[in-house]
């Protein structure tokens, strides 16, 4: 057992004797089971106030830089406001780099200055590309850690990557998507944002894969580029959907939803199935009205909180694991939908 700490201090925080506490300690028996449990939760204590007594007085200052659609990028932001609180006695104050479409040199000078003005750390949504890379390692080297989330940049010196698993996400959607058609062939319309954002790549990967295992009469058609932008995305739609009527329904990997649904009444065809991502208050309004089938969402809470303690970690402020890098998928129906308000 551990003994980072005297055998008087846990005695005392055990409420027990010295002399039991060492029995314990060194596995002699002759101690009940009860004592024991509670010479182990007085440890595991002792270890949880030591640790806040590490914290207590220390300030982080972070950075959140995103290239994501607006109603996504909010959604985080308020995912991080409210966590932030939670990582008392640490301090944190935050930063936000928040834009919808940005230039690969933006990107860059973006992530530059952050480096100049100093941080203790970066949570990072940004296309996969080496100007970027390179960028994220000239960071890392300055010694500030970078957390990558939703979409991963896995050549890059980032510290982790945290947020949902994106290849099951496809094959997720995928199993759904084939379970709501059935045998019946069509096409399925899947929107990428922009295909240099690895995370959306991984979702069309298990997709496509899922398809071609389970459900072999469904094909693809894909279009990206539109950067979740309503306007662009609803151009492409519309142009995929004109050009091929065996179309029958979509799977929104990059967002845009309104936008591909509209395209859909435009062309006078139904949407039979349309699989969504994330639950922003867009997506809440489409599944309320019954117009998105299902929404596969995951805990922004859960990504922010850990990539806040990846980055206490890197800087030395936390010695215990962060927890697991990976968010569960979340299957939202109608049915489980949380109340509006």
């Amino acid at each position: 057992m551990s003994r980072d700490f005297l055998v008087k201090e846990i005695a005392v925080q055990a409420g027990v004797s010295e002399a039991t506490v060492d029995r314990v300690l060194n596995r002699r028996g002759g101690v009940r089971s009860l004592t024991v449990q509670r010479v182990t939760e007085a440890m595991d204590a002792l270890t949880t106030q030591s640790r806040q007594r590490a914290l207590t007085g220390r300030r982080f200052t972070i950075d959140l830089v995103m290239e994501a659609p607006t109603r996504f990028s909010a959604e985080v932001r308020i995912a991080l406001e409210t966590e932030l609180p939670m990582l008392q006695p640490a301090v944190f104050r935050s930063r936000f780099h928040l834009t919808e479409a940005l230039p690969t040199t933006e990107m860059v000078e973006t992530l530059e200055r952050i480096g100049r003005r100093g941080s203790h750390g970066v949570i990072l949504k940004a296309r996969d590309l080496p100007e970027v890379v390179a960028a994220v390692d000239r960071l890392v080297r300055a010694g500030i850690p970078v957390v990558t989330i939703a979409t991963d940049l896995p050549h890059a010196r980032r510290c982790a990557y945290v947020g949902i698993d994106n290849r099951a996400a496809g094959e997720t959607a995928a199993y759904l998507i084939g379970a709501w058609l059935g045998a019946l062939p069509a096409k399925i319309l899947v929107t990428l944002s922009s295909n240099r954002f690895r995370g959306e790549e991984e979702r069309e990967v298990g997709f496509r894969q899922a398809l071609r295992l389970r459900h072999p009469t469904i094909g693809i058609v894909e279009i990206s580029e539109g950067h979740g932008i309503d306007r662009e995305t609803a151009a492409l739609a519309r142009r995929a959907l004109t050009e091929d009527d065996a179309i029958l329904g979509a799977y929104s990997i990059g967002g845009g939803n309104t936008a591909v649904l509209a395209a859909f009444a435009d062309v006078g065809r139904p949407c039979m199935v349309y699989v969504a991502h994330d639950l922003d208050s867009d997506n809440a309004r489409l599944l309320r009205a019954g117009r998105v089938s299902a929404v596969l969402h995951h805990d922004l809470r859960q990504d922010m909180r850990l990539a806040c303690r990846h980055i206490m970690q890197a800087q030395g402020a936390l010695r215990d694991s962060p927890g697991p890098a990976l968010s569960a998928v979340q299957i939202i129906t109608p049915f489980n939908l949380p109340p509006a308000g």
